[in-house]
């Protein structure tokens, strides 16, 4: 800056002795947290602030919680499976099946074999509705 340039003049693609220091100093500011006290003060300094850091909106979906997302995931599996027994005629599904179903307009692909096995283990933490469900479908240890 001793050659007279403002630090808002030095963006990306400003170089110096053949060095991208524009891209250094955004890279500055953007892990200003990351870095050592010492060099957020040398920083300091020189007038170079952190990033303000954009809150991002949650994605669609993505506010609900634990027992929206589970019962969420429940629908879709549930879906799968009794898909899949209706063509297939068995209960017996390879832990790697994978399989397609639309779930209230929505396409999604099961990882069935994995969800299945899941459920198993996680059997205790059922209710007694989605015990049900699976049991109608076939499923022996529900």
């Amino acid at each position: 800056m001793s050659d007279g340039a403002q630090l808002a003049e030095i963006v990306p693609g400003v170089t110096w002795r053949g060095d991208d220091i524009g891209r250094w100093l955004t890279r500055q500011r953007r892990d200003f947290g990351r870095l050592s006290p010492e060099q957020q003060n040398r920083l300091a300094e020189l007038g170079v602030q952190p990033a303000v850091q954009a809150r991002k909106a949650p994605a669609a979906g993505a506010a609900k919680t634990g027992a929206a997302r589970g019962a969420e995931a429940f629908t879709r599996g549930l879906a799968a499976l009794a898909q899949y027994v209706h063509r297939e005629q068995r209960t017996i599904i390879p832990r790697q099946h994978t399989e397609q179903t639309t779930v209230d307009g929505q396409d999604h692909e099961v990882r069935l074999g994995v969800w299945v096995s899941n459920q198993k283990s996680r059997r205790d933490k059922l209710s007694g509705e989605q015990l049900a469900q699976l049991a109608e479908l076939g499923i022996d240890w529900a």
